[in-house]
């Protein structure tokens, strides 16, 4: 009997590097034990993934159509037409800062877009410069994604702590990931929301 149990532990033992290699394993333990989680629940959900991947890799999302960003916009400021737009008094109160907004190419639309509807899908997720929590800081204004904090839950606390986390990794004294314009944009992001009216 104790036999039995011990090749069934050994046979998963097997499954299981089958599936997940020897890093991903080390990995799931160290994560264990810093986090107080059983292993196997890592365990489970890197197997998943691994499966789900194998199976069918995620598609990128398609990107908007011109006419399905001029819907959105349309719908956030009421009105069904361009001339409408243009005439609209919300709209232009709104976009009165935005210099050379040019509403006769694509990219003029995706700035409204990024403004005043969300993120768009081909955008979500992206990397590189300036790219922090998924999305690029200097595309859309959004400080609390860009701290990953709840706006209705986080305290002026958890924004300062979050803050200097950033601000260590992109400070321009840092000579490894440093990067002026990345950080006076998290400064920017920072100031606008603990300034006190």
């Amino acid at each position: 009997m104790a036999a039995k149990k011990q090749s069934k532990a050994t046979q998963k033992t097997v499954e299981k590097k089958e599936v997940l290699n020897d890093f991903v394993l080390n990995e799931i333990s160290r994560l264990s034990e810093l986090h107080g989680v059983n292993a196997s629940v890592f365990e489970e959900f890197a197997k998943f993934v691994v499966e789900n991947y194998k199976r069918k890799p995620p598609k990128p999302p398609k990107p908007l159509t011109q006419t399905q960003i001029k819907q959105a916009i349309y719908t956030h400021f009421g009105v069904t037409t361009t001339p409408l737009l243009k005439k609209s008094a919300r709209f232009q109160m709104a976009t009165s800062a935005m210099n050379g907004l040019d509403l006769g190419k694509k990219d003029g639309w995706e700035k409204l877009y990024r403004k005043f509807v969300g993120i768009l899908p081909e955008e979500e997720n992206e990397q590189g410069r300036g790219c922090i929590n998924g999305i690029n800081i200097f595309k859309y204004d959004m400080p609390w994604r860009t701290f990953g904090l709840d706006p209705k839950k986080s305290t002026t606390e958890d924004i300062k702590s979050r803050y200097y986390q950033l601000s260590k990794i992109y400070h321009p004294d840092n000579k490894e990931t440093g990067d002026a314009e990345v950080f006076d944009r998290l400064t920017l992001f920072y100031k606008s929301l603990t300034e006190k009216f």
